[in-house]
């Protein structure tokens, strides 16, 4: 992104958990539905593969914000696509905190192109898998790989998201 950097956060609870999402945006070019549309997606993936009750921080920032985290936490001096911080499960008190989603802005603007898919979408399933990520599921293994993409596609078909693995599988 260029140009000065503003945020936008919104606090929202969705059926016992708690978000605050921040969108970094710069010039005016992200979605002005965008936090709402990861805030429905949030929700029903809390309710098929949840339910957990806690807080979960979600930033959709610009490449570079994403690639300092990369760098940091994974070793990886590179920007991706989302990145999952998972908290441990062993918190006392009456609101956990269950984990942080970072999510690049650009990066996904990219995928989204390149795969010809509508781009609150491809947001939408960057947070569910990074939510997903968040209650312990992983994709290293086919078999955990099957079990993630399945909920997936049932999480987003619930908010009326096609399928995003057809063209992908498709191609190869």
């Amino acid at each position: 992104m260029t140009g000065p950097s503003e945020r936008d956060t919104v606090c929202v609870d969705v059926g016992g958990l708690a978000l605050e999402i921040e969108v970094a945006a710069a010039d005016g070019l992200v979605d002005a539905t965008l936090a709402q549309v990861v805030a429905s997606a949030l929700g029903v993936a809390n309710d098929v593969a949840g339910p957990r009750r806690g807080a979960v921080t979600v930033v959709i920032g610009d490449d570079e914000r994403i690639r300092l985290l990369n760098k940091l936490w994974r070793g990886f001096d590179k920007p991706t696509n989302v990145l999952s911080f998972r908290y441990p499960d062993n918190q006392a008190g009456p609101l956990a905190y269950i984990g942080d989603i970072a999510i690049s802005y650009e990066t996904a603007a990219r995928e989204a192109a390149a795969e010809h898919k509508p781009l609150l979408d491809h947001i939408a399933h960057l947070s569910v898998h990074g939510f997903l990520h968040l209650l312990g599921y992983d994709h290293e293994q086919d078999r955990e790989a099957d079990e993630m993409e399945h909920l997936e596609r049932l999480i987003l078909a619930r908010v009326g998201i096609p399928d995003p693995y057809v063209a992908h599988n498709a191609e190869g």
